[in-house]
């Protein structure tokens, strides 16, 4: 749906919900038209779907506890994860863009650094807080298992190689397990909120697995310790989230 189209719809059913408040009888006074203005904001608002929202944690802030403490939990996801989808919905209205979060990181080089930014930390942060759970880590099994030992020999050589990758991004960014473009799993490294579905990225394809490795995801338990969190990170991931995730990047059409 076009921006235009979206104005439209908004537009109408904002008349049209005046329209039925005058016809009941229900604006007679300056305070009942004040409440009818009210009830049509609201109404705006539940209708407007280029607004984007923070997903609930599928667990507690202290679910993670003692590998991720509870107020890097909270202060994550209610101020960093929060600060993104408020930039991104600014950025979005003054430039226009309308769409799902997917299309605008598929045609990012098209907007400014702030809708990539905010974009990408949006997407990024909803599909980290799915692959971790309280009493996860061991060793993915299955179809992911097979796969990780086919390419990187074992699981902790591939261990190894995620975290060396992890420890060498330099700044803030993300280390991933992805699968790439030729249906290969990939480790790789992005930068800030950069990441695979980007159409510009240095690394292009499906995501499957990622670390946060900005200093806000760590810094209140670890401080500098970041080879300490990464470390602790592998108790709490969710094998079956990321199974899920390997099993509809190799599904038939993809």
């Amino acid at each position: 749906m076009s921006t235009n189209d979206s104005n439209s719809r908004r537009d109408f059913l904002k008349k049209g919900a005046l329209y039925t408040i005058a016809t009941t009888g229900i604006i007679a006074s300056a305070g009942a038209l004040a409440r009818a203005s009210d009830v049509t904001e609201k109404l705006s608002a539940l209708i407007d779907v280029s607004k984007f929202t923070l997903p609930p944690l599928p667990y507690a802030y202290d679910a993670l506890e003692p590998h991720i403490d509870k107020m890097t939990m909270e202060i994550h996801h209610t101020k960093h994860h929060q600060a993104y989808i408020n930039n991104l919905n600014k950025a979005c209205e003054q430039e226009n863009i309308s769409g799902s979060l997917d299309s605008i990181l598929a045609t990012i080089s098209k907007y400014s650094v702030t809708v990539r930014n905010n974009a990408g930390g949006h997407w990024n942060h909803s599909f980290f807080w799915k692959i971790m759970k309280p009493n996860g880590g061991g060793a993915p099994t299955g179809k992911l298992a097979e796969a990780i030992n086919a390419t990187f020999t074992t699981f902790e050589d591939f261990k190894l190689k995620f975290n060396d990758t992890a420890m060498k991004r330099f700044g803030s960014g993300w280390s991933w397990l992805a699968l790439d473009l030729n249906g290969t799993l990939e480790i790789g490294s992005t930068a800030n909120q950069d990441n695979h579905l980007m159409e510009d990225s240095n690394y292009r394809g499906t995501p499957i697995l990622g670390i946060d490795v900005w200093e806000h995801a760590y810094y209140l338990k670890y401080q500098n310790r970041r080879a300490d969190y990464i470390n602790a990170w592998w108790n709490v991931i969710n094998w079956d989230e990321v199974a899920k995730n390997y099993a509809s990047a190799t599904a038939p059409g993809k």
